[in-house]
């Protein structure tokens, strides 16, 4: 799904006849990620947003895991960061998704290594096109409630990180989007989620940022023995 940009993105796709494009205007990110989900056809489903890329050779592992194990709905796996050269930063790995993890830590939702059966599409909906930021935390928490998310122990996709991403330069619009998504969704704000919404806020401030930054310089982490 391309926004009827006018930066060369047509003429790449144009030499790609096997995949099936659309290009025009939308009404933001989410509501193009709705089109794509309307128009797809197969049996499972994902998207990637343009920053981003697969891991090279993963869609037969993914679609043999899924003709493997018929129970699994939603299959994920582990994720590497990247700079804006393509430089790995540092990976995000494990058996850790469930949908009581997420609510605990929105960060660990691992959107473009995260794979889904259509009918669990069909059966809750897309993303909800209210939200800018954060409209990925919202869908998994709706179709990943009373679901297992299976694990494929490997590098599905790479994440871009720099400074425009909307991830990073808009924290305090995600966080307030964060709250909405626990009001909606009827989450309780615990202690701890609102300890991780207020960390990330004051986080959003650079002068917080670099104090936060110092600190842990001269405190680091210590790793059990």
């Amino acid at each position: 799904m391309d926004g009827g940009s006018k930066d060369g993105t047509v003429e790449v796709l144009k030499k790609y006849p096997q995949i099936h494009w659309v290009s025009e205007r939308d009404r933001g990110q989410s509501d193009a990620i709705n089109k794509g989900f309307r128009i797809a056809t197969g049996e499972v489903v994902a998207w990637l947003n343009s920053d981003d890329r697969y891991a090279p050779k993963i869609l037969g592992d993914v679609m043999r895991y899924f003709a493997a194990h018929p129970e699994c709905r939603i299959l994920y796996g582990d994720i590497t960061f990247i700079d804006r050269d393509g430089v790995p930063l540092y990976d995000l790995t494990g058996d850790k998704l469930s949908y009581a993890s997420i609510v605990a830590c929105p960060d660990l939702v691992r959107q473009p290594s995260t794979f889904w059966r259509r009918s669990l599409l069909e059966e809750r909906g897309g993303v909800d096109e209210s939200l800018h930021v954060v409209m990925d935390l919202d869908f998994f928490l709706r179709i990943g409630y009373g679901e297992r998310f299976h694990y494929l122990p490997r590098v599905l996709s790479q994440y871009r990180c720099y400074e425009e991403n909307k991830s990073l330069s808009l924290s305090r619009l995600q966080v307030r989007e964060m709250l909405r998504v626990y009001r909606k969704n009827r989450i309780p704000l615990t202690a701890g989620i609102l300890r991780f919404l207020g960390t990330k806020y004051a986080l959003s401030f650079p002068a917080v940022k670099r104090i936060h930054g110092w600190w842990r310089s001269r405190h680091p982490r210590k790793t059990p023995s």
